[in-house]
């Protein structure tokens, strides 16, 4: 596999890669998909995790994750189809719109991630209380091999 290629998104830019984590009891993949695909992802209080969403940019790719006590693992991809905003009712906060993209054709459990030697160095394992951090492509792919792809990745 060439790790070097990213795909490039529409403004010609090279597509970044992240991971948005959600208790499925706030916010599902179900939900997700319920609500047309498109949802406001905000609440994000860490400045840490503000400061990768504030980087995201529309076309960037983003695994759907659902974390919690009984339920770590990627579901889904969606995609940022607009670029961090701020409005009233976010105390401050901000947010991105993100799409969903597709259900990933198997889930890909934490645990699972933990034992793949590929996965060495994944931030996830380091930065375990982000709700959002970036994913290098080598580290994409290997995840999107491990869950054998999702829905609409051509």
């Amino acid at each position: 596999q060439n790790q070097g290629s990213s795909k490039e998104n529409k403004m010609g830019r090279k597509t970044e890669y992240w991971l948005l984590k959600t208790e499925p009891g706030e916010w599902s993949w179900e939900d997700q998909e319920a609500n047309g695909g498109i949802s406001k992802w905000d609440g994000v209080k860490n400045k840490q995790a503000q400061k990768y969403l504030k980087s995201m940019n529309i076309g960037d790719l983003c695994f759907f994750y659902h974390s919690g006590s009984k339920a770590r693992r990627i579901v889904g991809v969606v995609s940022v189809t607009r670029e961090w905003y701020t409005d009233d009712d976010d105390d401050g906060g901000g947010a991105v719109d993100v799409k969903a993209v597709g259900e990933m054709r198997r889930v890909v459990d934490l645990a699972e991630m933990k034992r793949d030697e590929g996965l060495k160095g994944f931030v996830l394992f380091k930065q375990s209380r982000l709700s959002v951090v970036p994913v290098e492509k080598g580290f994409w792919d290997k995840i999107c091999e491990i869950g054998g792809g999702f829905e609409g990745d051509e």
